[in-house]
């Protein structure tokens, strides 16, 4: 087999790419059920391949969701912590025009997103009351292989 080639961007590359990104946070943003919230809940779904974060009122109503997708990232970086915490600066940004100081955050997967995302939630000034992990954990898992006979 040949040698393996690893792609390096630019310096410039890398700006351009963190431009893409910024413009799409500052994009406008249509709301699915308008007025203003002074309390709301946070859902955060990290996986190894993506964080998906989505902003609902007290009932439980989905205003709105946020990916690393959304937000301007692709492949495997979508993954990563970074995407995570700029996921979370989107949402901010929108709960920032609704009013919303306090929230409640329930957090689910164990993706790199999940800390970095909860961090950036803490260190913008939201009020944050409760932190519930609702990450699923098997009681007893699946049925084992049986055992190879030789």
């Amino acid at each position: 087999m040949g040698k393996k080639r690893i792609i390096q961007k630019t310096q410039e590359e890398l700006i351009q790419e963190r431009e893409k990104i910024d413009q799409k946070l500052k994009k406008e943003v249509v709301l699915k059920t308008p007025g203003r919230f002074h309390r709301a809940r946070v859902y955060i779904t990290s996986t190894y391949n993506n964080t998906i974060i989505t902003l609902a009122n007290e009932n439980g109503d989905v205003m709105l969701n946020r990916s690393a997708g959304v937000v301007g990232f692709k492949g495997t970086k979508k993954g990563t912590s970074f995407a995570g915490s700029k996921v979370a600066e989107a949402v901010i940004g929108i709960c920032e025009k609704m009013g919303v100081r306090d929230i409640d955050v329930f957090i689910k997967g164990i993706g790199g997103g999940r800390d970095s995302a909860l961090k950036t939630f803490a260190n913008r000034g939201l009020e944050i009351h409760s932190i519930r992990d609702m990450t699923p954990v098997p009681h007893n898992g699946c049925r084992p292989k049986k055992p190879r006979r030789v």
